[in-house]
């Protein structure tokens, strides 16, 4: 009777192991499926950050350009607030939106506390794969990305700028230029001396 009884007992463990398997493999597929889905996403917004800041820098060189040119035209002042540029980087985002196997959507050009912001949509050029779930075969990532370009120079106060070139740049410290004999290019402000790039939190 007793070994009847433990013979039916293991008959009846064998259906429950093998439901309790086939759960625990569906469960482990869907999350396989999310965690392909958390890659894509991180790849999207690594890729949007790259294009964003790529933009921001862009135009960060244009700026320091015109401030370089300004030194003799006397207004250099004006493009250390951070206007007055023409261009929106988009060229430099899709190149790195590319780099990361992704593509440019929008740019927008904005301003951020004043100052201009740069923000990039991406899609991914690779998709999140074949799953469980359908459609997700077709489903790519999409992210955006905001860069701030910020002034890191103050203009002396009550000075020419067609006469005189005074500043101070938060990290550089204060700089006195001669604007009839700038010197070389090596030694004036680099473009990271002028402006910060930085991601919007």
């Amino acid at each position: 009777m007793t070994f009847r009884r433990l013979r039916d007992d293991k008959g009846s463990t064998i259906p429950l192991y093998v439901w309790l398997v086939g759960m625990l493999l569906f469960v482990a597929f869907v999350f396989f499926v999310f965690a392909k889905g958390a890659v894509a996403r991180n790849g999207a917004q690594s890729a949007a950050d790259a294009a964003a800041l790529a933009a921001a820098q862009e135009v960060r060189d244009e700026l320091t350009e015109g401030f370089l040119g300004g030194l003799k035209a006397g207004d250099w002042d004006d493009w250390l607030d951070g206007d007055g540029f023409l261009g929106d980087g988009e060229a430099a985002a899709a190149d790195l939106a590319a780099a990361n196997d992704s593509s440019l959507t929008s740019l927008d050009t904005g301003s951020l506390d004043g100052n201009p912001s740069f923000t990039a949509a991406v899609e991914t050029n690779y998709t999140v794969g074949d799953s469980l779930i359908p459609g997700t075969e077709n489903t790519r990532a999409n992210a955006e990305a905001t860069a701030v370009i910020e002034p890191r120079c103050t203009v002396e106060v009550d000075i020419d700028p067609a006469k005189d070139v005074k500043f101070t740049c938060d990290g550089s410290g204060p700089w006195e230029i001669d604007p009839k004999n700038p010197g070389e290019i090596a030694d004036l402000p680099k473009a990271k001396d002028l402006f910060a790039v930085r991601l919007a939190d």
